[in-house]
């Protein structure tokens, strides 16, 4: 059997795509869709229920801004769609006027962040999350990869090329500084 009948994995097809083959995404879209849409459904579950975004047109969305990058692997690329769902959800609640205290949507944070099922503002954790991308951009973007991309700590660590130990140390000091700020703003 010769390797062109093989299965290809994520990792080749988004190459391919780098390389200039635009079939290499529409093929391994569909082998990431169900995680893609998981991701999209739970940015879109602290959402109000009339919220005119939907987890597909979410998903969708953040299809359509991909760009050409060379992704190291399935982790990689579904961590950069996550960052793009965040960013077209912030983009989408800045541009309806959500800013204003108590307002506007409200992420649900899991048990795997500090947070623990509290409701936070997207845009002031968006607000904080350009903090701390100033302060330490490494600590950024291992939050990135862990909460919006649900990423596991080893996962992070070979997209990073570091160790485990270093994303575990400074995972945990990003969640604490990042509830520090957002409840210095849920004050304010």
């Amino acid at each position: 059997m010769g390797t062109s009948l093989l299965p290809k994995t994520v990792s080749q097809l988004l190459a391919q795509w780098y390389q200039g083959e635009d079939e290499g995404l529409r093929a391994a879209l569909p082998l990431v869709y169900d995680e893609l849409r998981r991701l999209a459904h739970i940015y879109m579950r602290g959402e109000r229920p009339y919220h005119t975004l939907q987890t597909t047109a979410l998903v969708h969305e953040a299809y359509l801004r991909l760009e050409k990058t060379p992704f190291t692997d399935r982790a990689h690329f579904v961590a950069i769609c996550a960052q793009l769902m965040r960013q077209i959800l912030v983009e989408y609640a800045r541009s309806h006027g959500a800013a204003k205290r108590g307002g506007g949507y409200k992420l649900m944070l899991d048990d795997a962040v500090a947070f623990k099922s509290r409701s936070v503002d997207l845009i002031a954790l968006d607000d904080a999350m350009f903090e701390l991308t100033k302060l330490d951009p490494q600590q950024s973007t291992i939050v990135e990869l862990r909460f919006f991309g649900g990423l596991s700590i080893e996962e992070v660590a070979e997209v990073l090329g570091i160790s485990p130990a270093t994303v575990k140390r400074h995972w945990a000091s990003a969640k604490v500084w990042l509830h520090h700020q957002i409840s210095k703003a849920s004050e304010s």
